[in-house]
């Protein structure tokens, strides 16, 4: 029986391999990340993500970011199976889950928008590790808003200039190329670009320290020209680029959610098994059997609504934006309280820098920010809600 993934609640939303899939990548997980041990600060999560990304690609997870014409595992991208990648990826380290989660966000406006010979050059080295994504979209002055990004790109003959800084970007300095948005100079709205890291132009500026551990910084476009061939769909269409691309893989992050919700369910229950007070274990005392009880509950709904949104993706229906900001909005929200409860059940114990319980407390808050705040969920459901009686 698996500890964290379990495939019985989900069984309904998901095919024959699958579940194959699921025992795979639980088992690389156990046997290949728990053995390297928690993180000590950023600095180490940057090396170790560099490594992490080898272990990905080596075991062939990478391919099911990216479509089979590229390398990829299947015709398209399978959502459900990313979904299960993140979940079990989550439960043992927060740091895998986020380097496959930026090969998908990286390379996903590429594969929908690219030209063949954008997807060429970089979509089968996605696939076998040897590229590591990045997404730049957020500034300091454009989290939530994006259309109010003040990246500027400049068109120049068969030339792009991007001027202009993005803020919170996982892998920044890291990355081998940045699917970047900015704002069309032309008037146009927002265009999206992929940008090499060795492009003229183009800086790392700084890492930016999160409480848990993770390859977080700055990155500046100081004059940077890309090729007018590097653009991603029409000029002005960044914004729906961006959009569609979050809406697709945002159930990947609910899953993400549910990987880290399910890891500090089975150490609080674990623990309540085998910690005696006053005689006898804590599993016996009723309000620690309450909170079990509303973890696991928390933790079976996220699951249900993840992988109905995940197949909905991959199967391309039009109330995925709905299912997944549902999804999104309920896991996240979910694991933060499920992660809260496991400390309590641990007490002194879960505030310990050493246990997975803490390390989870710091790493499950970001979930509620990124990738579209649970405000922002809420606002997207109700629109979505709304336009249906119209």
């Amino acid at each position: 029986m698996s500890r964290f993934l379990d495939t019985e609640t989900i069984a309904p939303f998901l095919e024959a391999d699958h579940f194959e899939l699921a025992e795979a990548i639980e088992a690389f997980a156990a046997e290949k990340l728990a053995p390297l041990g928690h993180l000590e600060d950023d600095a180490e999560a940057r090396e170790r993500a560099t490594e992490v990304l080898g272990l990905l690609g080596e075991a062939g997870w990478c391919r099911y970011s990216v479509p089979a014409d590229y390398g990829g595992a299947a015709p398209g991208i399978d959502f459900v199976a990313c979904c299960l990648i993140r979940d079990a990826l989550a439960a043992v380290s927060p740091l895998a889950d986020s380097v496959f989660a930026l090969q998908c966000l990286g390379s996903l406006p590429i594969a929908l928008h690219g030209s063949a010979e954008l997807k060429q050059a970089w979509l089968p080295k996605v696939a076998e590790g040897s590229a590591m994504a990045g997404f730049a979209m957020t500034e300091a002055n454009a989290g939530s808003d994006v259309k109010s990004i003040e990246t500027v790109a400049t068109r120049v003959g068969d030339v792009y200039v991007l001027n202009g800084r993005k803020h919170f970007i996982t892998n920044a300095g890291l990355a081998d190329f940045y699917s970047t948005f900015a704002r069309d100079e032309g008037g146009e709205g927002l265009s999206c670009f992929v940008v090499p890291a060795d492009a003229d132009g183009y800086r790392f500026v700084a890492a930016q320290v999160l409480s848990a551990p993770h390859p977080l910084g700055e990155i500046a476009f100081e004059d940077c020209r890309v090729p007018s061939s590097s653009r991603l769909g029409a000029a002005g269409a960044g914004f729906e680029i961006g959009m569609e691309t979050l809406a697709r893989l945002r159930a990947t992050v609910a899953a993400a959610a549910c990987g880290m919700a399910a890891r500090a369910l089975a150490e609080a229950r674990e623990h309540a098994e085998r910690r005696q007070q006053f005689g006898k274990s804590l599993s016996r005392f009723q309000l620690i059997q309450q909170k079990l009880a509303l973890m696991a509950t928390d933790l079976a709904a996220s699951r249900l609504m993840t992988y109905r949104a995940a197949r909905g993706a991959a199967n391309g229906e039009r109330n995925v934006t709905l299912r997944s900001a549902m999804a999104k909005f309920h896991a996240s929200e979910a694991a933060q309280r499920v992660v809260d409860q496991a400390v309590q059940v641990l007490g002194g114990a879960g505030v310990l820098a050493s246990h997975p319980v803490d390390h989870l407390y710091r790493s499950v808050r970001a979930l509620r920010i990124y990738e579209g705040t649970s405000e922002i969920q809420q606002l997207v459901i109700a629109r979505e809600l709304l336009s249906k009686t119209k």
